[in-house]
């Protein structure tokens, strides 16, 4: 699986935040799928549509992510 990178940093893990300020750590494939890391966290309550990168600043949606490393 092809993993999306940060367009800033060229990094491919992210978190999403839900309500409660609660995140998970995320990659995105090249479908645009955001899926954990760990593959028993769930995302029910997760906002995906808005990934903050764990490398630097940037903050953003799936489909801003380069395939580009």
């Amino acid at each position: 699986m092809k993993k999306m990178n940060c367009p800033q940093c060229k990094i491919n893990r992210f978190r999403v935040l839900n309500e409660a300020g609660e995140a998970v750590v995320v990659t995105v494939n090249e479908q645009y799928e955001v899926i954990p890391v760990h593959p028993e966290e769930s995302l029910e309550g997760f906002d995906i549509n808005v990934l903050h990168c764990l490398g630097c600043s940037w903050v953003g949606s799936p489909r801003s992510l380069t395939s580009k490393h």
